[in-house]
């Protein structure tokens, strides 16, 4: 009898192995997987540890720190490079600073290891249930290690390195340190490389200034630099700055009443809303870029990267005192002027402002075409009445200017009649200006003016503004505009005829007279004083304090055109821009505000020619100084350009010019007596100009167009330029003490209450030029009394009808003097002492210059 087989169900049967097998079989390949795995990225471990890079760069960090320039009081005006970079210790990082940034990107930095494990499986998550990528894992240590070492490119191979090198920095750097690589390294757009330079960039200021709000609008942007930075994206910025400071205060960062108080503060944005663009706190684009030029030519493509410092001569309270007086005084000139229209029109649609996106998309493109100057901001009209004109300059920010002051100036173009290039309507493009608590419209001045201020025991230059607004041209009209001077230049004339035996009792006629076409050789000459009034005869003083110009021609007359052209080179000025005729009494020639100041610091420090200097030292950034201005001192007996009693009695002279003469404003305004100076408009008051001075500052204001043109029948020196002069000196010179006279220097006599020099005493000296016969033309030829012996009578004219007497020719009375034109108006570069002359600056087109000896002004080609 056979037995029955056992069933296959039973729990202990043979056919249950085969599960058991699987599992066990399943375990040791996922064993061998593992340890597979583990020797795989053993090897790559091996094999890839040795071959990261060293940390040298990061424990020896030397970035690339751009050019800075910096007045000698130590404030920046100016930077230069690819990279916009202020390095700061950790501990010099303001905590709210460091908070604002632990709160953006990476709040549990101080716990994790490099890689946040608990960060990176949020946003796996986040992201699997968004179904795209929203966020990162990416922590602070593991930017570092991107920033430093590998690209962006998004490769397996690249993530691994990146990990590694996250875990090497964390190894090998403290937390501390890591924090503080990342904050001077990251790229937070506008060429700004960390946050203190992003804060400067955005705030014009320093990082440890930053408030709360400021802070977290910063700590917004490495997310992504272009989109979040507030000049670029005001809005999206203005979003992720509430996102940053509601972290900060999940996180206890800040309390709720500092997160509220942080939420409504209005942030004031570098390069928006007519601020700054260039995020300095004094407004000194014209000298740094000078500084620029000079150092591009020691330094070449090195000066953008290794961290030179440059101190310039420059005092940050007189330069913005300078800046604020120039825009002042153009406006004013504006202001007087005929308005003639809107910049611009575009076409806005009906109904348009209930549509606040397309109405900011217009605004947009208006802000592109029309940019902001400072504070002249760009609008659109949206309704205009001779009584009332509203504009936008967004969809959020509307403007009504109704004050009747205000739009008296615009008054014709609020007239419904008035032609449509000049009419204000709907839709024009036109520029605000708020003065006090109103607003008016005002065009964008056309008018430029150059203010350079100087020490006339040294030559540094304390103030030089060049244009209306640099950043609408950098043409430099201090340096580069080659101006008649008018009778500023008289001065220097009545200089050379002290040294020629004149006095200031010499008598001198002041009644008109006429060369004729045949005398001159060319056209008929019939100069002018101001206002067609004469005099019988004046003193040598009394013609210079009242500015008259046959006096003057006279005196020229006297000491001989080319005696004076000669003279005139011992201040710095450029022969060949000064023909030897006699219009160059009265300015017929051609010079640079800068020589012009540059003259009348002879007179202001004794008689001593300095060459003006804007680099006192430069440094690397270590400390170390690399350059050190050696300037010519007042006092050096090579610096003698005139005889120290010609410089002492104009410096009375020009005194009284400014007490009881066309400058007697300055007096009556700075209630000073160490003030002198003079005056100067050309014909038809194309160029107005005022250089003063006293012992220790010397200024001359240029005002004019670039296209020469009249400024108008009512625009003298003794107005726009004296006016601007002032609005400068009266800050400067606030709290300065007055300065007494140098004393009377030995060899001047004094006879009746004037001055004599010894070798021409009384009775020896010119007693008086041009004594009346009864024909003008003949006094004024033959009646001058020479101090040579020269013949400068007049002579029977030759063939054809020229006359040249010998000596004393009288040329063609005009010589044109090309106006300054920015496409080939030559650079006057500042030399400063110790320092080589500025070379090309190729990668900017700049323009080159030298100076060639001491005020010899020379232009090099591009």
């Amino acid at each position: 009898m056979s037995t029955p087989q056992q069933s296959s169900a039973t729990p202990g049967g043979k056919s249950g192995l085969p599960w058991k097998r699987l599992l066990v079989k399943a375990g040791i390949a996922a064993a061998g997987a593992g340890v597979c795995a583990a020797v795989l990225v053993g090897l790559a471990l091996a094999l890839a540890w040795p071959s990261l890079p060293d940390l040298h760069a990061m424990t020896d960090y030397r970035p690339r720190v751009p050019l800075r320039i910096y007045t000698a009081d130590k404030v920046l005006i100016g930077e230069y490079g690819e990279e916009h970079r202020n390095v700061l210790r950790f501990d010099e990082i303001p905590p709210v600073m460091r908070q604002a940034v632990l709160a953006a990107e990476d709040d549990r930095f101080y716990s994790h290891g490099g890689v946040d494990w608990m960060g990176v499986a949020r946003a796996v998550l986040t992201n699997l249930v968004k179904g795209s990528k929203t966020q990162g894992g990416s922590t602070i240590t593991m930017q570092v290690a991107r920033n430093f070492y590998l690209s962006s490119e998004k490769t397996y191979s690249r993530k691994f390195y990146e990990l590694l090198l996250t875990f090497k920095i964390e190894s090998e750097l403290s937390k501390d340190q890591i924090l503080e690589l990342y904050m001077n390294q990251i790229y937070l757009g506008h060429r700004a490389y960390g946050f203190a330079a992003a804060s400067r960039t955005y705030f014009g200021k320093p990082l440890s200034e930053v408030t709360p709000a400021e802070a977290a609008m910063l700590a917004g942007i490495p997310k992504a630099p272009s989109r979040f930075n507030p000049i670029t994206n005001f809005p999206r910025a203005e979003i992720r700055q509430h996102y940053v400071l509601g972290r900060m205060k999940s996180l206890g960062y800040l309390t709720p009443e500092q997160a509220d108080e942080a939420l409504k503060e209005r942030l004031t944005i570098r390069g928006a809303d007519g601020t700054s663009a260039r995020g300095f706190a004094v407004h000194g684009d014209y000298p740094a870029e000078l500084a620029r030029q000079l150092m591009y030519g020691v330094f070449q493509e090195d000066t953008y990267s290794k961290g030179i410092d440059v101190y310039t001569t420059i005092d940050s309270k007189a330069q913005e005192a300078a800046y604020r007086a120039v825009r002042d005084g153009v406006m004013d000139y504006t202001r007087r002027a005929v308005y003639p229209g809107p910049e611009d029109h575009v076409d806005l649609p009906d109904d348009i402002e209930k549509d606040a996106q397309a109405l900011d998309e217009i605004l947009d493109g208006v802000q592109e075409k029309t940019p902001d100057s400072e504070d002249l901001l760009a609008a659109v009209v949206l309704a205009a009445s001779p009584t009332e004109v509203t504009v936008a300059r967004s969809a959020r920010d509307l403007i009504t200017i109704s004050d009747k002051k205000a739009l008296s100036v615009v008054a014709r173009a609020l007239n419904p009649k008035a032609r449509d290039s000049q009419r204000i309507r709907r839709g024009s493009v036109v520029y605000i200006h708020k003065t006090g608590d109103n607003w008016e419209i005002i065009n964008m001045p056309a008018l430029q003016a150059a203010l350079v201020s100087m020490v006339p025991q040294d030559g540094a230059i304390r103030a030089m503004v060049g244009g209306f607004d640099y950043n609408r041209g950098t043409f430099n009209r201090v340096t580069q505009a080659w101006r008649q001077p008018g009778s500023n230049i008289k001065p220097f004339v009545y200089a050379a005829a002290l040294e020629r035996g004149l006095t200031p009792a010499t008598q001198i006629s002041d009644q008109p007279f006429m060369l004729t076409a045949e005398q001159t050789g060319s056209k008929a000459w019939q100069p002018k004083n101001d206002g067609n009034q004469y005099e019988p005869m004046l003193t040598l003083r009394q013609g210079l304090v009242r500015s008259k110009n046959m006096v003057s021609i006279r005196i020229l007359q006297a000491i001989s055109p080319q005696y004076a052209q000669d003279y005139l080179t011992r201040f710095g000025f450029d022969k060949s821009r000064w023909p030897a005729v006699l219009p160059l009494a009265l300015g017929a020639g051609g010079a640079t505000p800068l020589q012009v100041v540059n003259g009348y610091s002879v007179f202001a420090n004794g008689g001593y020619r300095v060459t003006p200097y804007l680099v006192d030292h430069v440094t690397d950034r270590s400390g170390k100084v690399l350059m050190q201005a050696q300037p010519v001192v007042a006092g050096d007996a090579e610096a003698r350009a005139i005889d120290p009693r010609t410089a002492w009695v104009m410096d009375d002279i020009l005194r009284g010019v400014t007490v009881n003469g066309t400058a007697a404003r300055a007096h009556q305004v700075l209630k000073r007596n160490d003030v002198g100076g003079k005056t100067g408009t050309t014909n038809d008051a194309v160029d107005v100009w005022f250089s003063g001075f006293t012992p220790n500052l010397a200024t001359t204001v240029w005002m004019g167009f670039d296209q020469p043109k009249s400024l108008g029948t009512n625009e003298f020196g003794s107005g726009l330029a004296l006016t601007t002069w002032l609005d400068y000196m009266q800050p400067v010179l606030k709290g300065v003490p007055e300065v007494k006279p140098l004393p009377r220097p030995d060899g001047l006599l004094v006879d009746n209450g004037e001055y004599f020099f010894s070798e021409f005493p009384p009775g020896q000296a010119v007693a008086s030029l041009d004594l009346s016969s009864g024909d003008a033309l003949t006094d004024f030829l033959n009646n001058n009394r020479s101090t040579d012996g020269v013949d400068t009578s007049v002579k029977p004219l030759p063939p054809g009808g020229a006359m040249a007497p010998p000596d004393s020719p009288v040329q063609p009375p005009l010589m044109p003097i090309p106006a300054p034109r920015a496409d080939n108006a030559p650079a006057a570069g500042v030399q400063a002492p110790a320092l080589p002359a500025p070379g090309a600056d190729l990668d900017a087109g700049a323009r080159a210059s030298a100076v060639n000896g001491p005020g010899a002004v020379t232009a090099r080609p591009l």
